[in-house]
């Protein structure tokens, strides 16, 4: 059984084009029949996250956060619309299936902006078809949102570099064919001193020290490098660019974020209709109250204001705009946001929808950890501040001329 879209006139909008639309409609009919029975417990996640790599590549939706079409993208760039489509979907059918795609963009996004011919035909391509796990490694025990405190050391060894150091709460830890990492090679202080590498995950000196669980299960996991050589040619980019990198595959990425937090409200909200619908209590339905109605109403202005800036952000990167201050006000919004209507499924469901494994309950654990990853909804706020200081500034100086 599908679920309700009761926002089908979203893709009218003029932020999508046709091609657009039909990829929403395909993926939505292929979740139907291939995600109705994803299961979400901890002792399955591996295999679970395994088999829907190798599903979503087999059916082509992996391509789509790929760049080049030489190297098994659908695209010759990555069309952010179409990730956010492709999140927003997934999500409101499997939050599972909605982490395994996006781990895969995330994790090769480097290598698509900035990795050298080699590096592109020896990982992408094996990517887009689910054929190898991708990894992200950016955080550290010390170094989440402060990226700047990172210390992971890179030693320059001839012809590799030695990394020593750890890396935490990385997404397909312990399952990933690969890692793009980011070290200190130490040419500058702060941010000015991190390189990228691809660190292959059977490298000598790389292992998993310990697996995190969290409230929605999903492959995470505390890295380990001890004297782990890495050759040269795995470097991603130039020396001390590693930052750089790092923020201009968030920023591609941080948008699809919001778009998966826009897909969990919706489906929410279809799970709060269904049941305002058909709940009986004192001789009429749930949704025959006012009180119902009002709350109805305030998820569905939630659902849509967020829409609307995560489709504009997608839009603007996709015409080639700086999306800096765009995209976190998506991610921001449209997380919290989704907080918020999530709850008031669960809150319309009653007792049941504090029951484990009713879609509403699983929706509230899925939501909590958007607003944290990627850029917590705190320094969301910092950046479009800061953005917009910078930009008052600077028309005052023009203004001065």
């Amino acid at each position: 059984m599908g679920v309700y879209d009761h926002s089908s006139n979203a893709l009218d909008w003029p932020f999508f084009e046709d091609h657009h639309r039909a990829l929403a409609a395909d993926l939505d009919a292929w979740a139907v029949k291939h995600l109705s029975h994803v299961p979400h417990d901890a002792a399955s996640v591996d295999d679970t996250c395994r088999h829907l790599v190798r599903e979503l590549g087999a059916a082509g939706w992996l391509r789509y956060g790929v760049g080049g079409k030489a190297h098994g993208g659908h695209g010759d760039a990555i069309d952010t619309r179409a990730v956010c489509l492709l999140r927003e979907t997934l999500a409101k059918h499997s939050g599972l299936a909605d982490f395994a795609l996006a781990m895969q963009g995330l994790g090769s996004g480097a290598i698509s902006l900035a990795g050298t011919d080699e590096q592109k035909q020896r990982y992408l391509p094996r990517v887009a078809n689910g054929t190898a796990i991708a990894a992200f490694a950016l955080s550290e025990p010390e170094a989440g949102s402060d990226v700047a405190a990172m210390a992971l050391a890179a030693r320059d060894d001839g012809d590799a570099y030695v990394l020593d150091g750890e890396k935490t709460w990385i997404s397909n830890g312990g399952i990933a064919d690969f890692y793009v990492v980011f070290a200190r090679t130490g040419e500058a202080p702060g941010a000015r001193g991190i390189t990228a590498f691809i660190v292959d995950a059977d490298t000598p000196g790389l292992t998993t020290a310990e697996r995190i669980d969290v409230i929605a299960p999903h492959p995470l996991a505390r890295l380990k490098f001890e004297s782990a050589r890495v050759p040269k040619r795995q470097m991603l980019g130039a020396p001390a660019e590693g930052f750089k990198l790092a923020m201009r595959t968030l920023d591609i990425f941080r948008t699809s974020v919001a778009a998966a937090s826009l897909g969990f409200a919706r489906r929410a909200m279809h799970e709060a209709l269904s049941r305002a619908s058909s709940r009986r209590m004192f001789g009429q339905t749930l949704g025959d109250f006012q009180l119902t109605q009002a709350k109805l109403a305030q998820m569905a202005l939630t659902i849509d204001s967020a829409a609307l800036l995560v489709y504009r952000a997608a839009w603007l990167r996709d015409q080639g705009k700086s999306v800096t201050r765009e995209a976190a006000m998506a991610k921001w919004h449209a997380s919290e946001g989704a907080q918020q209507v999530i709850d008031a499924a669960v809150q319309i469901w009653g007792g049941k929808g504090v029951q484990s494994g009713v879609t509403v309950e699983q929706l509230y654990r899925e939501i909590r950890a958007l607003r944290i990853y990627e850029g917590a909804t705190e320094v969301q706020q910092l950046i479009v501040g800061r953005d917009l200081l910078k930009a008052y500034q600077a028309s005052l100086q023009e203004t001065s001329q």
